[in-house]
């Protein structure tokens, strides 16, 4: 699927348009996936439902992915914005165009973890846990996955 925004970008769902030196580029620097090798993000492109964004010149400027089983459950990830392409409300693009996919209209649970974009999150309808006490989850550091200090 295709969507136009307003100042010429377009969002894509198609995996293959996703270019991986960018997306691979700015996650290995991002704060929740530090150093991350660049075929980890091949096979998290590989096993997701992809949304990337794309100026006019065809160039990829944004990204989203949500890991799902398309029928009960998602967990978006890794959305981000370039730098340089930020300021034409790309963000809110890419996370309404995910959002919005037909793939995760019916689901019971959509989930995110965010460091700083709370805000963003909650106008979608986001909120903190209503109990916390029932999820639980294993955290590895990049450092002790990827190998790297």
């Amino acid at each position: 699927m295709r969507w136009e925004h307003p100042d010429g970008f377009v969002a894509d769902d198609d995996s293959a348009r996703v270019d991986l030196d960018v997306v691979h580029g700015f996650l290995r620097t991002s704060y929740w996936s530090p150093g991350v090798p660049r075929d980890v993000v091949e096979k998290a492109v590989a096993n997701s439902l992809n949304v990337g964004v794309y100026a006019p010149d065809g160039a990829q400027v944004a990204f989203a992915r949500a890991v799902t089983d398309r029928a009960t459950f998602a967990w978006i990830a890794d959305v981000f914005v370039l730098p340089s392409s930020r300021g034409h409300g790309l963000g809110r693009f890419v996370v309404s165009t995910l959002l919005e996919h037909p793939d995760l209209q019916s689901l019971r649970r959509t989930m995110l973890a965010t460091a700083d974009a709370h805000g963003l999150y909650r106008s979608y309808g986001f909120e903190d846990l209503p109990d916390p006490n029932l999820f639980l989850g294993v955290a590895r550091s990049p450092a002790e996955i990827y190998g790297q200090p």
